[in-house]
């Protein structure tokens, strides 16, 4: 298996745990969305590619872990996971997508490791915890605070020391 197709798992309301095998490298649009009950997800390194949507609603998801391969995070890819607390966004992600974490309402830390910021969309942010931080390398603070769509939330962004 070498990829998740569209929509393979959506609304999938007992669904609770999910490993992915190692031979997978792409996970389609909107395949998770809507699993309200997923709380656990294992990607594994190889997945390069995950689709606009793909965690979308999935409301009781608490953290997941995403591979240092992954180069863009998708439209609206984690719009309305409520409950993550947190995300690590990997140092090779050159784009994240319109409303990619949009009402991620218990957010509260944001590491995105890139040195240069990745691409920023719209609303890419919004509705995130009140109180969230947007963790940065040190040095790039300037950066992103400065970058289109990452600018509405320099408030938020805070230079953090990765090492």
């Amino acid at each position: 298996v070498k990829s998740i197709g569209d929509n393979a798992f959506s609304s999938r309301s007992k669904l609770t745990s999910i490993t992915i095998p190692e031979s997978v490298t792409t996970i389609g649009e909107e395949t998770f969305q809507y699993c309200s009950k997923l709380t656990n997800l294992a990607i594994p390194e190889s997945v390069t590619t995950i689709g606009d949507g793909a965690l979308r609603g999935c409301s009781s998801l608490t953290s997941i872990t995403l591979p240092d391969n992954l180069t863009t995070i998708g439209i609206g890819i984690f719009e309305y996971c409520t409950n993550l607390k947190s995300i690590t966004i990997p140092d090779g992600v050159t784009e994240i997508g319109d409303s990619a974490f949009y009402s991620c309402s218990s957010l509260t830390s944001i590491y995105c490791k890139a040195t240069t910021p990745p691409i920023g969309g719209m609303d890419m942010f919004t509705a995130i915890g009140s109180s969230a931080k947007i963790y940065v390398p040190v040095g790039s603070g300037d950066a992103y605070k400065s970058a289109a769509y990452w600018s509405d939330y320099a408030v938020k962004i805070v230079e953090y020391d990765f090492s």
